[in-house]
């Protein structure tokens, strides 16, 4: 039986030790395209930072983006999502209030505002990003804008809310939180790739490790937790496998007998 497989990107497909998709991944998911299953991402990064699939980009049957506010196949737009321009104004003028680093993230480009040690500490050196063109926020919100990414604590996060009425948060570091238009989770773009390929439910897997990746382990058919997710997102998971540098993608498709 054909299944649809939605992979997490940092700490599922890639190893934050190494920035690198790990070989047995790579082997796995060759594997599993030449059994006849669909390949598709699911990642909070949007589409001008996803630099790190290499080898596996060839198989991917399409993508969900910025926490399923923007979805696509490698030729068709299937979903997009605006935040309403009050909103982006409020998150503007709170992070210039507070001195907070923000990125911006229009339809095919990406900016930061008042980078600061956090931005390359996390972005940079942890997850590999290269580099972000520098605006001012008059520049960086001049377009629509379909996700922000403040770096404020959760404790932050939840003070503002009032401010971003039409948002909401999805959270996978202590340190930042994507804020996309309500109504759009993995799980949201788990039904826009599901329905445009005419896939049952029970019929996707999907995978993931951090705490944007838990709507869509509840929602589809199996839900897999890495080893190296935290407790509260494996226990939303159908099945924990190892961890990312431990043949976790490997040892999970084997599991159920995609590969």
């Amino acid at each position: 039986m054909m299944k649809a497989i939605f992979f997490d990107i940092d700490g599922t497909l890639v190893s934050f030790k190494t920035h690198q998709i790990p070989e047995s991944t790579i082997y796995a998911i060759r594997l599993a395209k030449e059994n006849g299953h669909k390949i598709f991402i699911a990642t909070g990064r949007p589409k001008a930072i996803i630099n790190n699939l290499g080898k596996i980009e060839e198989y991917v049957d399409g993508y969900v983006t910025m926490n399923g506010g923007y979805c696509f196949t490698t030729d068709q737009v299937l979903h997009k999502s605006i935040i309403p321009k009050n909103d982006v104004e409020n998150m503007a003028k709170y992070c210039i209030d507070n001195k907070k680093a923000v990125i911006f993230v229009s339809e095919h480009t990406i900016s930061v505002c008042q980078p600061n040690k956090l931005v390359k500490d996390i972005f940079y050196d942890h997850l590999n990003v290269p580099v972000i063109p520098e605006k001012t926020f008059e520049e960086a919100i001049s377009g629509d804008v379909f996700q922000m990414t403040p770096f404020i604590t959760k404790e932050e996060e939840n003070s503002i809310l009032n401010l971003i009425p039409n948002c909401q948060p999805e959270r996978w570091n202590p340190e930042f939180v994507d804020i996309v238009s309500k109504g759009n989770t993995k799980e949201t773009g788990v039904e826009v790739i599901r329905k445009h390929f005419n896939l049952k439910l029970e019929d996707t897997v999907a995978i993931g490790d951090g705490g944007n990746d838990i709507s869509m382990l509840a929602h589809a058919g199996i839900g897999i937790a890495m080893g190296n997710a935290v407790d509260h997102v494996k226990s939303y998971a159908d099945y924990v496998t190892s961890t990312v540098d431990e043949d976790g993608i490997w040892n999970a498709l084997k599991h159920f007998n995609i590969i």
